[in-house]
């Protein structure tokens, strides 16, 4: 097997609320088990001297300090729901050098985020106190430096989302449905990180065992279930899964490469 090119980092393996929970007492909330400890869900690309970061949690701070961040040099969104969006104000600390950072996002997403954060986007001022940033429209395929970006349309309930590959890795949170264009545009890919939000259904996400059956019929080596809630015990519930399959952690770090083995 050839040596990676990049690598994945789970910033966040957890769903809208955070595992533990506000106020739950249940046996999840309650466990010592760093793996069952997870903060909203995001990642982070390194590949070519680049940092670029999947989704501002709402954990972004925290998340950065637990890793070491210092660098980030492009954001993909994957859609503008509060769990996924709403660090953006932490953005400002990766540019003190007033380099402005590329947030890359579907229309609609772009859209979304000029109305939720005019503040951001209006004419710059001389205040200091906001994040310089730049929105850019995906279309289609394309390049962060020499880093090939391919979006992933995918479906949240009856709002659309992106995931992205890169490479042979492609990561799509937040879905429970993927169209047949996507299905095919994952062809060779060897890992998938993909929504697992729990066992039992639910109108937006992807339950587990629907994960899981995606998964197989795409063919990955491994599988990384993630945005999970406190009903997923890592220990408990991680030793029934099937080989390649396993469950994302805070932290984790999956390699990938640009191009076939």
């Amino acid at each position: 097997m050839r040596s990676a090119d990049g690598s994945l980092l789970i910033l966040g393996s957890g769903t809208s609320t955070g595992v533990p929970m506000i106020g739950c007492h249940c046996p999840v909330c309650r466990s010592d088990d760093p793996r069952n400890q997870r903060s909203r869900c995001s990642a982070l690309i390194r590949c070519r001297g680049l940092h670029i970061l999947i989704d501002t949690a709402p954990d972004l701070r925290f998340q950065a300090l637990r890793e070491g961040l210092h660098q980030i040099d492009a954001v993909l969104y994957t859609h503008t729901h509060a769990d996924h969006v709403h660090g953006i104000d932490d953005l400002r600390s990766f540019n003190r050098n007033q380099q402005s950072i590329p947030l890359y996002g579907a229309p609609e997403c772009v859209a979304a985020l000029q109305r939720s954060f005019p503040y951001i986007f209006l004419p710059a001022d001389d205040s200091g106190f906001r994040p310089r940033l730049r929105l850019e429209t995906v279309n289609g395929p394309f390049l962060i430096g020499s880093v090939p970006i391919i979006p992933l349309p995918i479906e949240h309930g009856a709002d659309p989302a992106l995931g992205y590959r890169i490479g042979n890795l492609a990561y799509l949170t937040d879905c429970n449905r993927v169209p047949a264009a996507t299905s095919a545009a994952l062809a060779g890919i060897r890992t998938l990180v993909i929504d697992a939000l729990r066992f039992v259904p639910h109108p937006t996400h992807f339950t587990i065992p629907e994960a899981i059956a995606f998964a197989r019929g795409c063919g990955v080596e491994r599988t990384i279930l993630t945005h999970l809630t406190h009903d997923v015990d890592a220990r408990q519930h991680g030793a029934t899964l099937p080989v390649g399959i396993e469950f994302a952690y805070d932290g984790q770090i999956l390699p990938f490469a640009l191009t076939p083995s």
